[in-house]
Parts: structure tokens; C-alpha cells; sequence
């Protein structure tokens, strides 16, 4: 297969991670290849994923001008508390109206510690896959993005917005009793929030397609190598793992001409 990657799309079956492949419009089981040698090859060639210009670099997953003028890579994207979509401001009106100014969760996944987080409600579970979560809760459901990012400045108090990426790659979860985190939002948002505080559900298991998970981790980037392969040995979050700890993040090679082999 040869063309540009994509992000791999995601799906829960049960509590296990289903992850579909994509270079261009062509998609296959990713799962399948795990305990298999694959190689990505790059091309030297990248594309903007959001305009299909060829780009010598991206900045944060775009070309310049889509990383200063389109709605994706608006600072509230990183920094939802700024958003203005409920106001009718932004970027794109009608792209803030259609994506921002919508049901948002603020959650709590595990992986390396406890993370709170931000995400539509239609991106659940999606959200918290690509994040390498292995246990997750909506905690509050609110009416749009911004009044979602106020409650996540207001628990970073208390709790990271960051995964340990290594950790987090390593399979090395956090061991602590999780079960009272929702009742303690009473004591860490003010009382006027408290209507958004959702009811305790069972936290959502998900597990990864793994035949083993590595003791050390190293980052690569086709901006430093060509060729990218190995025995794979699992998948979490966005990123494939191979066998000897290197690791590739999909999702931030989007827009790279590769070609896969396997």
C-alpha cells in the first residue's frame, strides 16, 4: 500500500480496541498484523491533512496557513476554555456551531496517573483511546466547549491534563482506588458547577491489541529516518510498537507519503 497516513480510525468491541489502518483511502485490519514484521517507508513528501498542500513541514499537524486561519488548529482546540463558539465567535462560525458549540464531557482517564480531559460527547470512547487510556468516566456533561474547559482549569488543581507517554506506552497503569474520584468534584468545584456533576458509572475498561508491551520506549520520526518497522508488537493510543521498544505516533505523521509493506 502506498499514499498518505492517516490517523487510525477506533472502535470498541466489548472492552477490546478494534484499529483500522488508512494510507489514503485504502483501510485494513491493523489488529491482524500484530506478531508480524511491517515496514513504513517514507517518501520525503508531506501534505497538509486539512488542505492537500504539499508542505516542506507542518506545524502541529498543519501547514502554516491552516495552523493560523483554520477552525481545526484554533487555540481552544489546546485551550477549550477560550473558546468562543457559544458567543457565535471564532474561526468558522459554522464550523465552531457544528463541533464546539455541542455537548462536551469532561472526563477522567487512567493510564500513567489520572488525566482530566475534554472531549465532545459523540468522541466517547474515541477520545480517550487515542489517549492510551485503560480505564475512563465522563465526569460532567455541559451544553458547550468552553463552560467544559472552565471545569478542567478548575480540577488541574488537582489533577494533570498530560499523559506520561512513556509510561503510558509501557502499560505501566497507575494503581490507585478510583471509585471515590467523582464524589470528591463536590469538594473541588464551586457549587454553581455542581448541576454539571454526572451520576458515578462503571468506569470504561479498554483494552489494546498487544502481544507484549516494551520495557523501554524510543520516539521515532520520519523527519529523522526514512524506514520505520520491525516485529509489531502492539498498538495503544495512536502509536504502533515494535519489538526492541520503538514506537511510531500515527496520528502525528498524518499527511506523510509512505509506503507499508508487510
Amino acid at each position: 500500500m502506498e499514499g498518505l497516513l492517516r490517523k487510525m480510525p477506533v472502535a470498541l468491541e466489548g472492552d477490546e480496541v478494534q484499529y483500522l489502518g488508512m494510507i489514503g483511502q485504502e483501510k485494513w485490519n491493523v489488529n491482524e498484523l500484530v506478531g508480524n514484521h511491517i515496514e513504513l517507508q517514507f517518501s520525503s513528501r508531506i501534505f497538509c491533512p486539512s488542505c492537500s498542500k504539499q508542505v516542506k513541514k507542518l506545524y502541529q499537524g498543519f501547514c502554516y496557513t491552516c495552523f493560523t486561519e483554520a477552525p481545526q488548529a484554533s487555540p481552544c482546540i489546546i485551550n477549550p476554555e477560550l473558546c468562543e463558539a457559544h458567543l457565535g465567535k471564532g474561526r468558522d462560525v459554522e464550523w465552531e456551531q457544528k463541533y464546539h458549540n455541542q455537548p462536551h464531557s469532561v472526563y477522567f482517564a487512567l493510564s500513567s496517573g489520572v488525566k482530566v480531559g475534554v472531549t465532545r460527547e459523540v468522541q466517547i470512547p474515541t477520545r480517550w483511546i487515542d489517549q492510551g487510556a485503560s480505564f475512563a468516566q465522563a465526569v460532567c456533561k455541559v451544553p458547550y466547549r468552553q463552560l467544559a474547559g472552565e471545569i478542567e482549569v478548575m480540577l488541574k488543581d488537582h489533577f494533570s491534563d498530560k499523559t506520561n507517554w512513556r509510561r503510558m506506552l509501557k502499560n505501566e497503569v497507575c494503581s490507585m482506588d478510583i471509585e471515590d474520584l467523582v464524589e470528591e468534584l463536590f469538594d473541588y468545584l464551586p457549587e454553581d458547577y455542581h448541576d454539571f456533576i454526572c451520576e458515578p458509572e462503571e468506569w470504561q475498561e479498554i483494552r489494546y491489541p498487544h502481544i507484549s508491551f516494551p520495557d523501554k520506549v524510543k520516539s521515532l520520526s520520519f523527519d529523522k529516518t526514512r524506514e520505520v518497522g520491525g516485529k509489531l508488537i502492539a498498538i495503544k493510543g495512536q502509536y504502533l510498537l515494535f519489538e526492541g521498544g520503538d514506537c511510531l505516533n500515527i496520528r502525528k505523521h498524518e499527511g506523510y507519503e509512505v509506503r507499508l509493506n508487510c
